[in-house]
């Protein structure tokens, strides 16, 4: 392959890259938006709006810890230079299949995980290039084990931090309590939007960061375990979720503020300030989980302060049918994708 025909694969990969952001965006735009919204609190446009603006800000974090796991997926030192090209072809089939994805479930209005698409397609197209051994099993345990576990977290924070509000305001009256919450839930909204930006747009940092050691970027003496994530790559990322975020998902916003439970704002105050703490905490131990997972979770324990019967669980089991199989299917969308990519470049 002349230079110029890597260099524009690896230009593309980046900008697949970004293209991925900003379908995470608009299909997880319903995490952030979808109680705030369904309360009535803001009116979609404005929801949205705020949503972007605060997956923007998040950049300013200063947390790279997200990215930095995404670039040890794979086994990148197994690879050298002159196999930097199955590396690229790996990004670019793992990033196509997760768009593919994001894209499928979003025209079905299922809130799967963007996150673990990308992961998956990484993985299935990782193990086709190079077996088995291509793959960081201690990585990928450690973001399936979480898979199981931040959703039990936000149900958790969400059944919990519910019972204590409804404690907390006891003695007030429904109208009094719509009223605080309706201003408290903008800035549970605001900050389960922030926590939306900081962990999913890193996914795409880490892809970005791997495309471009593979061109030569960080040299030739880097340490693939340890790549530098530039302010320009933070901006970018950032950029394309918001502006995916401002597309909206619509479909999404549906299943998530109205089909599991009925939510007033006291729980929708309650379900995003629980999901936004789960996701800050995983997203600073540099834990790829998907904020979709989080937020429903939160939405079910919330709801299930009423009573069981308030969810509805044939909703919530098609939702959990969907995250079992999202990394299995990227995998094998992704592998799928890179026996074409690698037999055309």
């Amino acid at each position: 392959m002349a230079i110029e025909q890597f260099m524009f694969l690896g230009s593309t990969v980046i900008i697949l890259a970004l293209i991925f952001d900003f379908t995470n965006g608009f299909h997880d735009s319903a995490n952030a938006i979808a109680t705030v919204v369904s309360t009535k609190v803001l009116s979609p446009g404005k929801a949205v709006a705020m949503a972007a603006f605060f997956n923007f800000i998040a950049a300013f974090a200063g947390s790279t810890a997200v990215a930095s796991t995404m670039t040890k997926i794979l086994h990148l030192e197994n690879f050298g230079y002159e196999q930097a090209k199955i590396v690229l072809i790996v990004m670019f089939a793992g990033v196509l299949g997760a768009v593919i994805w994001n894209l499928f479930t979003w025209i079905l209005g299922l809130p799967t995980s963007s996150s673990h698409a990308l992961i998956g397609g990484v993985i299935g197209a990782g193990i086709v290039s190079a077996g088995l051994g291509a793959v960081q099993w201690t990585t990928l345990w450690t973001v399936i084990i979480f898979m199981v576990v931040s959703p039990l977290i936000g149900m958790l924070f969400g059944f919990l931090l519910m019972t204590a509000v409804l404690w907390i305001v006891r003695k007030k009256t429904p109208r009094s309590v719509d009223g605080y919450f309706k201003k408290l839930q903008l800035f549970s909204a605001a900050l389960f939007s922030f926590s939306h930006g900081l962990n999913d747009a890193q996914k795409t940092m880490g892809i970005i960061a791997t495309a471009l050691w593979c061109m030569g970027w960080y040299g030739a003496t880097a340490d693939v375990k340890h790549l530098d994530i530039n302010l320009w790559i933070v901006l970018s990322a950032h950029s394309a979720i918001a502006l995916g975020t401002m597309m909206g998902g619509w479909r999404i916003v549906k299943t998530m503020g109205s089909k599991i439970t009925k939510l007033d704002p006291i729980h929708g105050f309650s379900a995003e300030t629980a999901g936004a703490g789960a996701v800050i905490g995983t997203s600073l131990l540099g834990i790829p989980i998907s904020t979709t997972h989080v937020i429903s979770s939160s939405i079910i324990g919330v709801g299930a302060t009423r009573r069981l019967s308030a969810v509805r669980w044939g909703v919530a089991r098609r939702i959990v049918w969907a995250w079992i199989f999202t990394i299995p299917s990227g995998a094998v969308v992704g592998a799928f994708i890179y026996y074409i990519a690698a037999a055309v470049l």
